[in-house]
């Protein structure tokens, strides 16, 4: 196959072994897949409490960190700097914690604030949305056989997501280009395509993924094999309404 200009250098796009590619160039296949360890834990203790009761997911917290440094409640109290009755109380949850004494235990254990509340839950919006039931996005090439299908939209401070499930259904002689602030992930689903982003291209096929900058002029160049269908999840600034 004809090998497509990227950046100024020829990119051959039969589907790469290689795992992860950047402005179109390959990377080691043995450096590419490469383990991403989260700095922010994002999975909860399996035993930990949930719910609105504060008391007891502090005190499951606070016992947990001081078995985990192999301390009594004598020692982890002292190094408090609060009594062992008073240790003793909040970790069986007896007591309500002071937003003083929240500081005073995070810093003892040496943690975040927020790690002793990992588990607390309160009501919190969700969409769901049936198969086929988004609401279709008008003005976005759906004149050239291009369909847009919002998959959910949170109101207030968190809509900053905007999920749409993209089909493209029929070659056209002009293909719709996008440019807006900022980051987003295109998920491929069916179909081959090449899509365009600033300066590069890239061939996209089922379990393909590409993430962009939104700034960067971007849309399909060639449909290689319709139907296309791919994911598309936009992520905005928070002074952006999308």
């Amino acid at each position: 196959m004809t090998a497509v200009s990227a950046v100024g250098v020829g990119v051959d796009f039969h589907h790469q072994d290689t795992p992860a590619t950047v402005g179109g160039m390959g990377t080691d296949p043995e450096t590419a897949r490469r383990v991403v360890h989260q700095e922010a834990q994002r999975e909860l203790p399996v035993d930990v409490p949930t719910g609105s009761d504060l008391e007891r997911i502090i005190g499951f917290h606070v016992r947990r960190l001081r078995l985990a440094e192999g301390l009594g409640v004598a020692e982890m109290a002292q190094r408090i700097g609060i009594s062992k009755a008073m240790l003793s109380k909040i970790e069986n949850a007896h007591t309500s914690s002071s937003l003083s004494m929240l500081a005073k235990l995070a810093a003892g254990l040496d943690v975040p604030v927020t790690s002793l509340l990992r588990g607390a839950d309160t009501k919190r919006d969700a969409v769901f949305t049936a198969d086929g039931q988004g609401a279709t996005i008008v003005g976005r090439g759906t004149a050239a056989g291009h369909d847009y299908e919002l998959l959910g939209a949170l109101r207030g401070p968190n809509k900053r997501i905007e999920p749409v499930l993209v089909t493209l259904t029929a070659e056209s002689e002009t293909h719709p280009r996008f440019q807006h602030p900022g980051t987003e992930l295109l998920y491929m689903l069916s179909g081959d395509m090449i899509y365009h982003h600033a300066e590069a291209e890239y061939r996209l096929r089922p379990g393909d993924s590409l993430l962009l900058d939104g700034e960067g002029v971007h849309g399909p160049v060639a449909m290689l094999e319709l139907p296309i269908r791919f994911l598309s999840v936009t992520a905005y600034p928070d002074n952006v309404d999308g």
